[in-house]
């Protein structure tokens, strides 16, 4: 197995290099206390006050300077320093009076040294300034803070926005949503390690309050997707409470009677972005002979949005339900008699899961839009294929598993600009160039760890990136000097109109992803402009869906077993270009019959599983997802992805999660289920 690690700076940079970032104000206050705590942990106690000493001078108008004089203090008291402790104290409660631990301490502090007068009287203070807080003023304050930094973050002051949504954090650990937003900050910002634990916040608040699907993006853990999916419907969706206005409608017999199937597709995606893109041929294609068409749009408004306007073409009919209630959304959808109703959002942005909630169709159905189960008691399928669940891994979802052969719809009519010369993108002319088009946010310490070993081991390379914030660049830039790679290798490409981005991407070379978040549409992208992928194929949705990519374009040889092997490959690439450009051949002879790009084939496909969840239906065999013990894995998940384990085989997962569940058993017996906790024997 391979444990993630944050990347740690080059050990040969020196004291003098790390005193100098923090005088320019390069090293963030997590670097700081990392490097304190790594200083003071080896002995080197003075050098680690003399570089708090530093930072502090230098960094005045940091948001969280506070912070920096108490741990500063923390420091000095250790060192026996009691006269400086108090100075570092009383600079961290005058910058933030309400900093109550700082308080405690400098209490504690002049108590030590016999002023005891003094101590009560600084207890007292505080006391006596938050005397008057209620639950009332501390929601009123959560709020607020939360609401900063949601704007500062929408306004690209992302530093800002971290601070101010850590302050909300502290002030209500267990409440999750400043925390989910701060995660993804630091996810955007390619901040490691992503969870930073202090006295009051937990790994286990963390844990609680990443969201379902970013969780994808820190472990590679199906059964804790699946069980947090599942805490997240029970929690945000549930059961409304105004289910008895609703009439369900009885499913309908149109087995064998010449009707026409009704499928509503629900998305708010339904426009220029990566689901529509994927989805607008396919809708082009449904037979109407057989399926009538219904699309229900939850998104923000696109009325020029030409994308949007090819779909309002492909269906039968179209449906605003943005500004509908969740309760006469659904009742639209009723009205409309759908038969299978297509969930396009899962728990993505805008969606609209409580609809799905009523059931205002007789099947309900997760596909495309979400990377993974979405665990509910009312969608009873899911549509995959072989390579992102196999039969074995049916097991991680709650859903029945129907396939299709690919997973990825591909749209075979998107523009696509000339192609660009490498020097008009700022690529060098002869350099073997890798590259990585997916977003900042899946980008690891031990995934940006496997590409600084790829390009120290293929002199000459660089490494190709999708542009984030400057501030993230540099960062990333600043990493790869600390690993021995010159920053000039890391190249960014800026922001793009839609064909110019699918134009220039076939100037790389090699498109490495990333893991346990992979490339999806990003994937097909850049295979359909022939620039192969290489992959790492994990256990979860999120980790199997470019290798389902890659194996449907008819390049699996891309597919690795491991870490080791996508480095191990990456390099024998570059250093043999001519089994690189083997696999680019058979990509293009491949490009108009591989089952990636053949859309036909995928509408009819869809088609005959929509029918034959209709006939389920109508037999009364619908499927009941399985809900049991979703609780306890949850626990056991949790406990498990604080470990940091990024890669593992199938029977070591397993292992681990069966060994929780017999300890647990072992206390209160748990119930069977059909995962890893079957009945005994008889």
């Amino acid at each position: 197995m391979t444990v993630s690690t944050p990347i740690l700076a080059d050990p040969a940079a020196s004291f003098l290099n790390i005193l100098g970032r923090a005088r320019n104000q390069q090293l963030s206050l997590a670097e700081l206390f990392q490097m304190t705590e790594g200083l003071t942990a080896a002995g080197a106690t003075a050098q680690a006050g003399e570089l708090y000493k530093i930072w502090i001078a230098f960094n005045d108008s940091n948001p969280l300077l506070h912070l920096a004089y108490f741990n500063y203090a923390v420091a000095l008291s250790k060192a026996g320093d009691a006269a400086g402790a108090l100075q570092a104290l009383r600079a961290a409660v005058r910058i933030n009076p309400q900093f109550g631990q700082a308080h405690i301490n400098l209490g504690r502090t002049l108590e030590d040294c016999g002023l005891t007068g003094q101590a009560v009287q600084q207890w007292r203070i505080y006391a006596d300034a938050t005397a008057d807080v209620t639950p009332d003023r501390i929601s009123n304050r959560l709020l607020s803070l939360q609401h900063i930094g949601r704007v500062l973050e929408g306004t690209g002051h992302l530093e800002e926005a971290e601070a101010a949504l850590w302050q909300a954090m502290e002030l209500q650990p267990s409440r999750p949503e400043a925390a989910q937003h701060w995660i993804s900050l630091r996810m955007r910002q390619c901040k490691w390690p992503v969870f930073t634990p202090s006295l009051h916040v937990t790994t286990r608040h963390f844990m609680d309050a990443t969201s379902s699907m970013t969780i994808a993006c820190y472990t590679d853990d199906p059964i804790f997707h699946l069980a947090k999916a599942h805490r997240y419907c029970r929690t945000n969706v549930g059961r409304p409470a105004d289910l008895q206005d609703f009439a369900r409608n009885p499913v309908q017999q149109k087995s064998g009677t010449g009707q026409r199937l009704r499928i509503g597709y629900v998305s708010s995606d339904l426009r220029q972005h990566a689901v529509g893109f994927a989805l607008s041929e396919v809708l082009e294609l449904h037979d109407k002979a057989s399926v009538e068409i219904f699309a229900y749009y939850c998104g923000d408004p696109a009325p020029l949005d030409q994308t949007q306007a090819r779909i309002k073409q492909a269906v039968d009919h179209w449906r605003d339900i943005t500004a509908l209630s969740d309760i006469d959304a659904a009742r639209q959808i009723a009205a409309d008699a759908i038969d299978v109703l297509v969930d396009v959002n899962g728990y993505t942005k805008h969606a609209r899961t409580k609809i799905f909630a009523y059931r205002p169709a007789p099947v309900i159905v997760n596909f495309c839009g979400y990377p993974g189960t979405v665990a509910s008691p009312y969608h009873q399928y899911m549509i995959a294929d072989e390579h992102i669940v196999p039969p074995e891994n049916e097991i991680y979802y709650t859903e029945k598993v129907l396939r299709i052969a690919c997973n990825q719809p591909v749209d075979r009519k998107r523009a696509v600009s000339p192609r660009p010369t490498r020097a008009s993108v700022g690529l060098p002319e002869n350099a073997f160039v890798f590259a990585s088009f997916n977003g900042m946010q899946k980008i690891t310490a031990a995934c940006f760890g496997r590409w600084m070993a790829i390009l120290l081991a293929t002199p000459g390379s660089v490494l190709w990136l999708l542009a984030g914030d400057d501030s993230v660049n540099e960062r990333l830039k600043q990493i790869a000097t600390q690993n021995g790679v010159a920053p000039e290798r890391i190249i960014f490409a800026g922001k793009a109109q839609n064909p110019d981005h699918l134009a220039r991407i076939g100037l790389a070379d090699l498109f490495l992803d990333t893991f346990p978040y992979g490339a999806h549409s990003t994937a097909a992208d850049a295979i359909t402009q022939g620039l192969p992928v290489l992959t790492i194929e994990g256990k979860s949705f999120a980790s199997r869906f470019c290798a389902s990519i890659a194996s449907a374009a008819g390049i699996p040889e891309m597919i690795c077993s491991g870490p080791d092997d996508y480095v191990q490959k990456a390099v024998a690439f570059a250093r043999n270009p001519a089994s690189l450009a083997a696999v680019k051949g058979s990509l293009q002879r491949q490009r108009e019959t591989c089952a990636l790009r053949d859309m036909p084939a995928l509408a009819r496909r869809l088609e005959a599983l929509f029918w034959q969840m209709q006939g389920d239906a109508e037999r009364g065999e619908t499927p009941v997802p399985d809900l049991r013990n979703l609780d306890v894995y949850y626990e056991i998940g949790a406990e498990l992805a604080a470990a940091g384990i990024e890669f593992e085989t199938d029977e070591a997962y397993r292992l681990r999660y069966r060994e929780a569940l017999a300890r647990l058993d072992e206390h209160a017996p748990l119930w069977p289920d059909a995962r890893l906790w079957p009945a005994p024997a008889a």
